[in-house]
C-alpha cells in the first residue's frame, strides 16, 4: 500500500525557515519522480517543486531561490527546505507522485504570519 506522510509544518514568521519531510513507502521509491504541491485557502493546488530520480531539481517561480527539494532514496524520504517564507506562501502542503496531487499525502499545514 502506498502511503506519503509529511511533517515539519508549523507557525512560522515571515523571513523564517521550515524544512518539510515526507516519508515513503509501499512503492520503489527510488525510481520515481517526487514532487511537492500545496494548497492555499480558497486557491487550487499548485506545483511547487519536484525532483526526478537522478537528482534534478525544478521550482515553479514562486519559490525559486528560496525553496530547496531533495531526496535521500536509502530512506525513502523526500524534503522541502523553504527559507526567506512569504504570508503568500500559507498552504498546505503535500508530498506526492504527480505535479497535479491526485496520489499525494494528507498534507502538513504551513502558516507564515507575524
Amino acid at each position: 500500500q502506498v502511503q506519503l506522510v509529511e511533517s515539519g509544518g508549523g507557525l512560522v514568521q515571515p523571513g523564517g525557515s521550515l524544512r518539510l519531510s515526507c516519508a515513503a513507502s509501499g512503492f520503489v521509491f527510488e525510481i520515481n519522480g517526487m514532487y511537492w504541491v500545496r494548497q492555499a485557502p480558497g486557491k487550487e493546488i499548485e506545483w511547487i517543486s519536484s525532483i526526478n530520480s537522478d537528482g534534478r531539481a525544478f521550482y515553479a517561480d514562486s519559490v525559486k531561490g528560496r525553496f530547496t527539494i531533495s531526496r535521500d532514496n536509502d530512506k525513502s524520504m523526500l524534503y522541502l527546505q523553504m527559507n526567506r517564507l512569504k504570508s503568500e506562501d500559507t498552504a498546505r502542503y503535500y508530498c506526492a507522485r504527480d505535479r497535479y496531487g491526485v496520489h499525494a499525502g494528507k498534507g502538513t499545514l504551513v502558516t507564515v504570519s507575524s
